[in-house]
Parts: structure tokens; sequence; C-alpha cells
């Protein structure tokens, strides 16, 4: 039996921060060190961050990369560690994995496979590293492998699948299992979506299995560069075993799972597979040997149980992607809250369900780092901000991030009045109201001087309307800057895709958390909150004034009883017109066709709205264009900088709609 201790160290990074990124990254290698490991696994791009986008093309940046390399490399001492950081060789830059052994650098290993759909754009500044090929890197007068290698260390070999290598069909794991690799560390930045984890955890398991290895995953963790969030999942699996995962969303900048495996054992059960045949090396340099002396196991690691298992039950229950929301965006925010240096947080409270969502899961990010961290160890993260320094618990701490400013007119009521403060209060924010409605009648009033004539609504609903929105941004944003806070935009993704927003009115903001995530699912989340609060949390029951008012922008006089899906259509079949137009690429006759059985109106009131969608979309792809950043939920995001691209100017599906139609036409 040869028993290795194996661990995967999750880590908190941020694009082009050397600094705090060395000292996480030294941070978990002294304490992996401390712990008897000897095979260490960082996540992908760790030294620079991953989400470094077209400062990978500065020279500095590599010649700095190197540079913290080489300061890592004493710290490996009794250690193999693998860090990633881009690598530039042959006027061409690569996406590599460092394996440090024992103080001395190894190698490189490059990645082969890029990621290059989605929020992904690898292929922009990397280029795939051939397989079968090797090469030198040569750097302050030494020389060191480059390529599709292997390593022995000390008799046990070990190789690498990096993040999207793991993903495709020709996985790189299945050549390194016929060569004998004992170990394969996976260095990730797999960035989190609603579902996700499930994906990985099994292609680590049948790695494991298939290649017969002792597998280590591991991610990066929090809000890195702005959009991406990573949930920090790690694992470790042997022989289609999963032996360790370690929790999610987690507010540390760094910490290790760990675990021990038998490279003994899944020789032997290699050897006992009948369809193994091993391939011995034709190449001379496709093996690296260094000489590493393992430590040895205590027997109290042994006695470990075998399967360490992350707390929470929440991630196989049924509410998954309620309970993820509730700590993916917490998380985020916690994270561009305080690597932007910001105050706090502002948000335009209406009373309406996006700026109470938007509400709770600020106050969410307190409770939720306050469980992890600790009073005092959420505001030693937070020591800059002078207005939480003397919070003595949650609620005071709240009221010190979070200000909600209600804006009402003439056309705001009194129910949504009520339903902003009761949640301001149950939330412990601080509350503010301001009374725009002078503001905007000066502007009418301007207005209809200009022109020579009034403004009505009979003829100038919209630009009514717009203005009351217009009107409550700069007072919301000067309240913003005096308190040194970002205010929150309030749009989700439903409204995006339509543009069902005023420019520079409730779509004003430094960042918008909700605009990945579709109305329907909001409203859905929102109930739970209010009657559940998921694991760990707690009820909203403030929440209750809110769920059950119909979603309306209070934009027209109350006679008029506006509500959004008035304005629109059903926000059911709103989002799923979405994801059949946009993310599945449907036009709108195959959108129809689909749609028609799954709900119970009209041929022809279902072409109206899908009519209606289409024309929308089209018409305001400049406003998402103008959207205040977001955070990446799934593979449904409007995004333009980072998913989804439509040109600003278009056709606008004339010929598509002709044939829709046409179509319902023929129905009757």
């Amino acid at each position: 039996m040869q028993f290795i201790q194996v661990a995967a160290g999750v880590l908190n990074q941020t694009p082009l921060d050397w600094d705090r990124n060395q000292a996480n990254v030294l941070a978990a290698m002294r304490a992996a060190k401390a712990g008897g490991v000897a095979i260490l696994c960082l996540p992908e791009l760790c030294i620079t961050g991953y989400g470094c986008e077209d400062a990978f093309q500065s020279p500095g940046v590599h010649r700095l990369a190197w540079q913290v390399l080489e300061e890592l490399l004493p710290e490996s001492a009794g250690m193999i560690v693998s860090v990633g950081l881009p690598i530039m060789h042959n006027n061409a830059l690569f996406n590599a994995a460092a394996l440090l052994v024992d103080g001395r650098l190894a190698g490189f290993v490059s990645k082969r496979f890029l990621a290059g759909d989605g929020i992904h754009y690898e292929p922009r500044w990397f280029k795939p590293w051939p397989t079968g090929y090797r090469d030198v890197v040569r750097h302050g007068g030494r020389e060191y492998p480059i390529g599709d290698l292997y390593f022995d260390c000390g008799g046990v070999r070990i190789g690498f699948e990096i993040c999207e290598d793991a993903w495709v069909a020709n996985r790189p794991g299945s050549e390194m299992a016929l060569r004998g690799v004992d170990v394969i560390l996976n260095p990730s930045a797999s960035h989190f979506a609603f579902g996700k984890t499930e994906i990985r955890r099994r292609f680590v398991l049948e790695g494991s299995r298939a290649f017969g290895v002792s597998y280590v995953y591991s991610n990066l963790q929090g809000n890195e560069a702005g959009r991406a969030i990573y949930d920090g999942d790690a694992m470790i699996a042997s022989d289609g075993r999963l032996l360790a995962f370690g929790p999610r969303f987690s507010m540390d900048d760094w910490h290790l799972v760990t675990a021990v495996v038998d490279v003994d054992l899944t020789r032997m059960n290699r050897a006992r597979t009948a369809s193994f045949k091993p391939v011995f090396a034709r190449e001379p340099h496709e093996c690296v040997t260094a000489p590493f002396a393992y430590p040895a196991v205590s027997p109290s690691t042994l006695a470990t149980p075998p399967h360490k298992f992350a707390d929470g039950a929440w991630e196989t229950g049924p509410h998954l992607k309620e309970e993820e929301f509730a700590r993916a965006v917490p998380l985020a925010l916690f994270d561009y809250l305080r690597k932007s240096r910001s105050h706090g947080f502002v948000v335009s409270l209406s009373g309406g369900a996006d700026s109470s969502a938007v509400s709770c899961l600020v106050a969410m990010m307190v409770e939720m780092g306050v469980a992890q961290l600790g009073l005092d160890g959420f505001k030693q993260r937070l020591a800059y901000i002078d207005r939480i320094k003397d919070a003595r618990d949650v609620r005071s701490l709240v009221s010190g991030l979070l200000a909600c400013v209600y804006q009402s007119t003439r056309n705001s009521t009194e129910t949504t009045l009520s339903a902003a403060r009761g949640l301001a209060e149950d939330l412990g924010a601080e509350f503010l109201v301001f009374d725009v409605d002078a503001q905007v009648q000066r502007y009418i009033q301007m207005v209809s001087e200009g022109i020579g004539r009034p403004l009505t609504w009979e003829k100038h609903d919209l630009a009514l309307q717009n203005i009351q929105a217009r009107a409550r941004a700069p007072s919301v944003w000067l309240l913003a800057n005096v308190r040194k806070a970002l205010l929150l935009s309030t749009s989700n993704r439903s409204e995006a895709a339509v543009g069902y927003a005023t420019m520079d009115g409730d779509t004003s903001g430094g960042l918008c958390p909700i605009a990945g995530i579709d109305k329907a699912f909001l409203r859905r989340w929102l109930v739970w909150l209010e009657t559940t609060g998921g694991e760990g949390g707690r009820p909203v029951p403030a929440l209750a004034a809110v769920n059950r008012q119909l979603p309306t922008a209070e934009l027209r006089p109350p006679e008029s009883h506006q509500t959004d899906e008035d304005d629109l259509m059903p926000y059911d079949v709103l989002d799923a017109i979405e994801r059949a137009a946009i993310r599945d690429k449907r036009t709108p006759l195959e959108v129809f066709q689909l749609l028609q059985p799954q709900f119970s109106c009209s041929a022809q009131q279902l072409a109206v709205w899908v009519e209606r969608f289409f024309t929308l979309w089209c018409r305001n792809q400049w406003k998402r264009e103008r959207y205040a950043p977001s955070f990446h939920l799934d593979d449904e995001n409007l995004d333009p900088k980072t998913w989804c691209r439509f040109p600003i100017l278009s056709g606008g599906y004339v010929r598509e709609l002709k044939e829709l139609r046409e179509h319902v036409r023929r129905l009757g």
C-alpha cells in the first residue's frame, strides 16, 4: 500500500491583483504542508487571475507572472504543487499549469482544449497546445519542458486535464491512463451555473473510474472579475469513488479539500481490468522525471472516514435552484463590494418584486457572511467602511450597508409604499422616502411650454411614463455618491428581453444583480423566501405584501390599473418565448408551433404575443448594450458583452413574422 495525501485548493482570486493572489496561494500551500499534503492542485491561471481579458496580451503581465512563480518555488519544498499562469512560447500564448516539485520547477503542461463558447473567450488570447508535441521554455538562462507531458515524481506518475480538457469527448486522461499515470490533476476556472455541480461530479467520478486513477479537481470561488461567479466546487475521487468534496459558495479567501489515496490500489485495479492495454513511452521526453520523497501518512489521517462530504443537505433537496440563487448572488455581491472598495449598496425600492429581491439578496449577503466568517471576520473584510465599525449584530450591519429609497409620484400608491417600508424594516435596512413628483411636473411643464402644447396621456403615454422613472435617477444617484455606495439596478432578464425598462431611469446603477434571471422564477423565489428562507437562512414574512401584488410599473394614473403582464404578456409565456427564440434560435413560426400545445390561449393570442416579443427584442437591443454589468447564472443570459450577441440594427424578422401571420390565418 502506498498512501498519499492529496488536496484541492480553492482560491478567491482577482485579475492582476498580484499580492492578494500570491498571498492566497501561499496560505493554501502552507496549510497543505502543515497538514501533511504531498500533492496540491490549485486552480487554473491562479497567479494572474482567470479573468484578465485582453491584459493577457501585455508583456508586463507575463513578466510579473514569472516573477510570482519564482517567488513561490521555495515554498513548495517538501511538496508537489500545481499553479496556473499564462506562458508565452514561440510567439504564442498558452494557458499552462506549472508543476513545482520540492522547490524546483519541473515543467509546464499546456491546455489542449480552449473554452470558446458562452461567456468564455479563451481562443481570443490563447492557442490550444497540439496533442503529442513537447518543447522547452527558456527563461532566466534555464530550460523547462512544456507541452503534452506527464511527470514521474518519486515513482508516482502525475498528469493533467486543465478545465475544458475534461469536458470534451477525447479527454487527455484516456491517453495518460494508458501510460500509467496514477494521479490526474484538474486545475479549473469553471463558472457557476444552476445545476452545474452535478455535471462536474459526473466527469470527475467517471474520469477516476474509467482511467483507473485518483482525480483531484480544484476550482476558483467567489466573484473574480465582475460577471462570472465561481462556486468553489472541489472534489477528490479515486477509482470511481468520491472521497471528498468541499463547501460551495464560501466567503473564505481559500480553503483545502483533502483526502488520502492509495496508489497501489488504483494500479492493481487497473491491472485487473481486461480491457486495459498499456502503451509504453515512445518519445523520450513525454515523461519528466523529478525526485521526490513522499511524507508518511499519519494513522489518524487513515482513520478518517473515506467520504468527507460538505455540510448542506440542500444540495440534493427539491429547491436546489432556489438555494443556489440564494447563495451565488450574495457571494458575488460580497466580492463585488469589497473588491470595488464600495461602501455599501443603495436600492430604489419600489415595493415590487424586482427591487425587493435585490434588497433581500443584499441582506442575505450579510447574514451569509456573518454565519461563515463571524461578526468580527465579516467586519474585518470590510474594515474600510466606517459606517459598520460599531455594528453589533446582523441588523446593524445591514443598516450600515443597505439604504432603500422609495421614490413616489402622484401615481404611486399606499400599497407599494407600505410593502417597501415593511420589507426594509424586516431586513434592517435604512429606509428613505423621496417625493419626486414636483420634479416630474416641472419637466412636463418645461417641455409643454417649449413645444407649445400640453402633454397628455392620450397622445404621450410612454413619454409621460418614462419621465417619472428618469426623474428618480438623479436623487438616488446622489444618495449613492454621498454614501460612497454602489447603486444597484433592478431589471430582470424577462424585461431586458423586451426592453420593458426606462434607460437612465429604472436601469440606472453600476451593477444589476438579477439581470440574468427570469421574472417567473424570481416571483417563485420570493414566495419561497417568504415562507421558507432556505437551509441556514430565515424566512422574510414581510414579502407577503410584495407577493400578493400583481407586478406593476405604477407609472400610469391609478385608475388605469396598469400591470406589467397587461403591457407585455403573461411572464411564463414571455419566458417560454425567450428561451425558444433566443436560447434555441427558433424562428417566430417555430416558436409558435412549439408553444401552442403548452398554453391554453387561442392561436391568435399566442401569435400576437410571439410577434410582440420578436418586435420588441429587435427594437431594444441598444438597451441591452447599455445595461449595468450583471452576474452570469445560466446559459439563458442575454448580456451582449459575455453571452448573447445580436445586431443593434436588424431587419426585424419582417419576413419571418409574415410567415407566422399567414400560418395563423390558415388555421382560421
